[in-house]
């Protein structure tokens, strides 16, 4: 007998054809490629769309007999054809938010960096531009969002929509606001397992009358867990904005953030990065600037890896003090409000683009200052 080759046999095959359409099974993507030769035994899978195909046994009775005739009478292939059925795509998830045009998630590679705080104001900021917003706090261990808006004592209500009780999230500042914060006491640590958590934003996500937004905001948990897995395969989400400080020791958490998001198994795209607390300036001395967590280190990370800059926020009392009163200071015309209103127009630019929707006249550098 003659040496055998995985070509011989494929060639055997084509004369097998599929009853009905006149089609062989090597053009149909039947046979496996995991044909195995050992001197003159032989071995393939054959693959079926479904387990209870009525041509199963014939189609492997027809494939033995073609590489006995067309190849050897030799070969040792009887019970050696593996039938397989073929994994059917998943079904495209449910979009449970039809209503969003833009889902942007904020995040951080490490906590204390200001996330919260450039999500709750970046929220104002683009409801300031007039556009329709609402923010999901989904910082499940630490909710800061009803506490900087000044809605941390209020309760939440139902409503019936089409035969479904849904939440009414909490508007203030023209923002549609719910964070698990609302549903714990806040004296009290929340002590959930990681799906437990995750079960409670899906539900903050589906279970709540959102309504028409242009831009749907979520206030990422630090760091990287699954609750960032339950978000992506949740929700389609636009792109990601990372929240960083000067500080190496953050721009190195924020690296890893940049590194998940952007990984095979999470690809969001990064819109952009704010670097937050990028200089201390005195509230009576506006046009002095003090970079206490080192300078323009966010900056540098941007133009390395080629991602934009979307702003600058320094720091004031004001950001802290209108946090605590919930009065977001992105409210304010002042110094640090403009520079809120800065990032979001760099947002929605950063969207744009994303979307292929941006006119080539605002079209600007990635990394500008």
């Amino acid at each position: 007998m003659e040496t055998l080759y995985p070509a011989k046999i494929i060639e055997a095959l084509r004369t097998v054809r599929y009853p009905g359409n006149g089609k062989n099974i090597v053009e149909l993507g039947m046979v496996e490629d995991d044909i195995r030769i050992d001197g003159n035994r032989v071995s393939f899978s054959l693959i079926f769309d479904r387990p209870t195909d009525p041509f199963i046994r014939s189609l492997v009775k027809s494939a033995e007999t073609a590489i006995l005739t067309h190849v050897s009478p030799q070969v040792d292939i009887k019970g050696n054809i593996a039938v397989k059925t073929r994994q059917a795509a998943p079904a495209a998830p449910v979009n449970p938010l039809p209503g969003v045009k833009n889902i942007i998630g904020v995040s951080s590679g490490k906590g204390g960096v200001g996330k919260s705080t450039v999500a709750s104001n970046l929220a104002v900021a683009l409801a300031r531009e007039g556009y329709k917003v609402g923010l999901l706090d989904a910082d499940i261990f630490g909710p800061s969002v009803p506490k900087m808006f000044g809605v941390e004592n209020e309760g939440l209500y139902m409503h019936n929509v089409d035969g479904r009780d849904l939440i009414i999230p909490l508007e203030r500042y023209g923002v549609k606001v719910l964070s698990i914060g609302f549903l714990v006491d806040k004296n009290s640590p929340v002590l959930w397992r990681g799906a437990m958590a995750s079960t409670a934003l899906k539900q903050l996500i589906n279970d709540a009358d959102w309504g028409d937004l242009d831009y749907f905001l979520i206030d990422m948990p630090p760091g990287t867990s699954d609750i960032h897995l339950t978000l992506v395969q949740t929700l389609a989400i636009t792109g990601v904005v990372i929240v960083s400080t000067p500080q190496e020791v953050a721009l190195a958490d924020a690296r890893k953030g940049i590194a998940m998001f952007t990984g095979d198994k999470v690809n969001v795209p990064i819109l952009g990065i704010v670097e937050n607390m990028a200089w201390f300036t005195p509230e009576r001395h506006p046009d002095e600037r003090y970079y206490i967590f080192g300078k323009e280190g966010a900056v540098n990370v941007a133009k390395e890896l080629g991602i934009r800059l979307l702003g600058q926020i320094p720091i004031v009392g004001a950001i802290c003090e209108g946090g605590d009163n919930g009065t977001p200071i992105a409210l304010q015309d002042s110094i640090t409000g403009q520079a809120f209103m800065h990032v979001a127009r760099e947002v929605i630019d950063a969207v744009d683009e994303r979307n292929g929707t941006l006119p080539p006249t605002r079209k600007v550098d990635v990394t500008k200052k």
